[in-house]
């Protein structure tokens, strides 16, 4: 084998390298605001309480950056179809929304079975 054959560009760029820096920059202010939660709720069990009466605040906030990220897509979209505008572009663009769609479906209908 080849030493090209295991060399990934792609998994190296500036870009990619921002994308991961970011997904655990989240993660830990994820972790941390959680700590942060349990440690001024005295507990786990009233942090899950104080989680639970305020599910509609959540729901909003979640409907909000659902919202935000749908104008960003279609942002996005109208700029790569002006770019791209060929029918190969237009598929790949389906595909892409179709799954981000059920992602979201799967996403809301397990928060919606944990609660009920």
């Amino acid at each position: 084998m080849s030493a090209g054959r295991w060399r990934r560009p792609w998994l190296f760029n500036r870009r990619v390298g921002r994308a991961l820096l970011w997904t655990v920059l989240l993660l830990i202010a994820a972790v941390a605001i959680n700590a942060a939660g349990i440690r001024m709720a005295d507990s786990i069990d009233d942090w899950q309480r104080w989680m639970d009466a305020h599910t509609g605040v959540f729901l909003v906030w979640r409907l909000l950056l659902y919202g935000v990220t749908v104008w960003g897509w279609l942002w996005m979209r109208r700029r790569l179809r002006a770019r791209e505008p060929d029918r190969v572009a237009g598929k790949r663009l389906l595909r892409v929304e179709m799954a981000a769609i059920v992602a979201v479906l799967v996403l809301e209908a397990s928060l919606l079975m944990q609660a009920g």
